[in-house]
């Protein structure tokens, strides 16, 4: 699926199942929220912390899904075609870094 694809899919899914969206503040909790449900995962999982009782059903491929899903929906509602903008944000980054992380003594 592409990410056209996906934003595509999601506003059919918010349109049929969902309803409607969530209005952006709402979205925005709710984005931290599962951000945080990725935190909390990789904290136990590749971190020092141990797993509680109530974590152990997590999937960090689910969490990382809905923060997916929330920025998808965040992207539809305020007219951000997510292709375009990481096109334009991996062209930022490589003009800007062209050397940056070549260079640096922390990466070797």
């Amino acid at each position: 699926m592409t990410i056209e694809e996906a934003q595509k899919t999601v506003d059919q899914w918010i349109q049929t199942t969902g309803v409607r969206y969530f209005n952006e503040l709402t979205n925005m909790a709710m984005l931290t929220e599962e951000v945080g449900e990725v935190a909390r995962i990789i904290a136990r999982q590749y971190g020092e912390q141990s797993f509680k009782e109530s974590d152990k059903d997590k999937v960090l491929a689910d969490e990382l899904a809905d923060v997916l899903f929330v920025v998808i929906c965040l992207a539809n509602q305020t007219g951000v075609n997510l292709t375009e903008a990481l096109q334009r944000n991996l062209l930022k980054k490589t003009q800007r870094d062209a050397t940056r992380h070549q260079e640096n003594e922390k990466l070797r």
